[in-house]
């Protein structure tokens, strides 16, 4: 007889953890299947670990919405368990006087999306906060910061496991049938031995796979299956010590938040992502791509030196837009969009789903409730 549990959520990412938490502690009996060996081993794991504020989605957007609510509640969170943060700050920059519109139109956003401490201040104001800094203006984002993302899975997992969930690791989904309890699910571990499990839930957290996760479930719709589009970034860590304190961003780009500044609680600097629309997933960072990265650079940080930067590492969004199309919104779908009950899908998680993690959690938990 195949083992039972009231809820699987496939997806062991920053996200599926954060359901899976909210899930067991509000009483749901919760197992997460993840098919590496590691928690949050790929998306989770390779990105720039920022809180952000909220300040560039759709104000009527669940990013926007989630965003707002999750930085509250991850500052709360990592306060509450001593996960390593901060609240450093951020300033969004224009290198010329033709950008301080899209500065202008930036905080007007994000003040409609909630977010009330966004002030532009001038070029001196700047240097007296960054004197590194070269702009004309910028944008200061207080409530931006800073987390070790890899301690606050970790303390995820462990409120999982303190509730009484369980989670699989080294375990893949190969797919669900419908059954009379919900669905029969089929995995398989590293030794190839294929299990059956029943539950009366499925939760697609599956992130780079959320799509190859849809197609396998019995009767999935495939015209509710969106498109998967791989947007690649690399970064590049910067030799010597941080010049910089705060986060620094340019003006953002169709595609991602451009080529920022930021640097993690240990105090190292790195450059990044830039943004490289590929077909299968890659993690290689081409060392060539120094000199693009310097020049970009060198716009606000005019000190940077020659050989200062050194490969990093490569994250890659989910998109589930194409390259040159205005940015796409999360997508959680329940029952009323692919008509299958029991089941919830999230597709194109990418930033800020870091920051949104707790509220995503929590707006599935309702949706299950």
């Amino acid at each position: 007889m195949a083992d039972s549990v009231e809820i699987v959520v496939v997806g062991a990412g920053v996200v599926g953890l954060a359901i899976a938490k909210c899930l067991t502690e509000s009483g749901h009996e919760v197992l997460v299947l993840d098919k590496e060996k590691w928690i949050g081993s790929e998306t989770s794991s390779r990105n720039s670990e920022v809180i952000h504020a909220g300040l560039y989605y759709p104000p009527e957007s669940k990013k926007a919405a989630l965003c707002v609510e999750g930085k509250e509640a991850l500052y709360t969170y990592c306060a509450e368990r001593g996960i390593p943060h901060r609240r450093c700050g951020k300033l969004i920059v224009a290198a010329d006087d033709g950008e301080i519109a899209s500065l202008q139109r930036i905080r007007a956003n994000g003040i409609a999306s909630g977010v009330d401490d966004l002030v532009i201040i001038d070029a001196d104001a700047a240097t007296a906060l960054e004197p590194n800094l070269k702009c004309v203006a910028a944008l200061h984002s207080p409530s931006t910061g800073i987390v070790d993302s890899h301690q606050y899975m970790l303390a995820l997992e462990g409120d999982i496991a303190a509730a009484g969930g369980m989670i699989a690791l080294q375990t893949t989904f190969l797919g669900a049938r419908r059954s009379a309890q919900g669905f029969s699910v089929t995995t398989q571990s590293v030794d190839g031995a294929e299990t059956l499990l029943s539950c009366r839930w499925l939760v697609n957290a599956a992130g780079l796979h959320a799509q190859a996760v849809a197609r396998s479930i019995e009767n999935m719709p495939s015209a509710a299956i969106p498109a998967r589009y791989l947007a690649k970034g690399v970064y590049f860590t910067l030799s010597g010590p941080a010049p910089f304190q705060r986060l620094i961003y340019p003006l953002p780009t169709t595609a991602s938040l451009g080529l920022h500044y930021s640097v993690d609680l240990g105090g190292q600097a790195r450059f990044g992502p830039d943004v490289e629309w590929i077909d299968t997933i890659d993690y290689e960072v081409d060392g060539s791509r120094a000199q693009r990265f310097e020049d970009s650079i060198r716009r606000y940080f005019p000190a940077l030196k020659p050989g200062r930067l050194q490969p990093g590492y490569a994250g890659i969004r989910p998109k589930i837009v194409p390259a040159g199309a205005p940015a796409g919104d999360f997508l959680i779908q329940g029952p009323i969009t692919h008509g299958i009950d029991g089941l919830i899908h999230l597709f194109g998680i990418e930033s800020p789903g870091l920051t949104s993690s707790l509220a995503i959690g929590r707006a599935v938990t309702t949706l299950i409730g």
